[in-house]
């Protein structure tokens, strides 16, 4: 199978995706790798890092706006996601994260799920780690320097992370 997600056009909320982030791709859902990743392997899956992957949906805005296609392209994307992840960064968990609209932390318009492979002791309580996720969206969208250890990476350093997953998907020919 060839990989022709460079060619394609992504858009997450307000902003425009390189392609050469997109790590795997379907007919409604795409994942690339995060600007601020929380833990290694931390992606967003997204509908149409330490690593940090997103997984997105195409076009809608919260979860009450997916068809029952995309809902199910979505999570199935996810969870195949997840298992290569997990496996990859040697992990032993994997969290999945939606956050549904503002009040509930969605800090772009678009539906995605936030999958980060886990291992014992990356936080020292559990649950801190959607503590981190909340102060990396906030500090997205507002500009903020609260966590010195974590900086933007650079488009080379993402687009040689996706580089690495996209071959836990596609073979090269």
């Amino acid at each position: 199978m060839q990989v022709h997600m460079e060619s394609e056009t992504y858009v997450f909320g307000p902003y425009k995706i390189d392609p050469r982030e997109v790590f795997y791709s379907t007919g409604l859902s795409y994942a690339l790798v995060n600007l601020r990743p929380v833990v290694p392997g931390h992606i967003l899956r997204s509908f149409d890092n330490m690593s940090y992957l997103l997984l997105a949906c195409l076009l809608a805005h919260r979860v009450v706006d997916l068809s029952a296609d995309e809902l199910s392209d979505l999570w199935l994307t996810a969870q195949q996601i997840g298992h290569q992840l997990e496996s990859y960064h040697k992990a032993s968990s994997l969290t999945f994260n939606v956050q549904d609209g503002p009040q509930a932390g969605q800090t772009v318009p678009h539906v995605h799920i936030h999958i980060l492979p886990r291992k014992t002791g990356d936080f020292e309580k559990n649950d801190e780690i959607y503590d981190a996720i909340d102060l990396k969206e906030k500090e997205l969208k507002q500009k903020l320097d609260l966590d010195i250890e974590r900086k933007d990476r650079t488009m080379e350093e993402k687009c040689e992370e996706a580089s690495e997953y996209r071959k836990l998907f596609y073979r090269e020919d």
